[in-house]
């Protein structure tokens, strides 16, 4: 169980972020080189590479080095384990909250 939970701490720190967020938007679209990714943030490469770094090392993206480019490619794993996740979380709430509808109803239903 804990070895499933750094698995989803490292998979929702590296969502914590809107740089990531965004790399991992546009990843959805296809692969893209780490240039291509960095073109619309005001901030330096080295900078950057932190956020590609954290993104490979949570094992949401995969790099691989084709010449002088680094190409990046989503991992859609993570995104099962995330899903999965709050999945079971949602059925937790839903049923929770299933329970407190009829609490809240039978008490109605004896006030009248």
């Amino acid at each position: 169980m804990a070895q499933h939970s750094d698995v989803l701490d490292d998979v929702f720190q590296a969502l914590a972020d809107p740089t990531r967020r965004a790399v991992l938007g546009r990843l959805g679209s296809g692969s893209a080189t780490v240039g291509e990714l960095a073109e619309p943030f005001d901030m330096t490469l080295p900078s950057f590479m932190k956020h590609i770094r954290l993104l490979e090392r949570s094992g949401w993206i995969s790099t691989r080095k084709v010449g002088r480019v680094r190409a990046c490619t989503i991992e859609r794993s993570n995104l099962d384990a995330a899903g999965h996740w709050l999945q079971q979380q949602r059925a937790i709430w839903e049923s929770r909250t299933d329970r407190f509808e009829k609490f809240v109803t039978s008490k109605e239903s004896e006030a009248q």
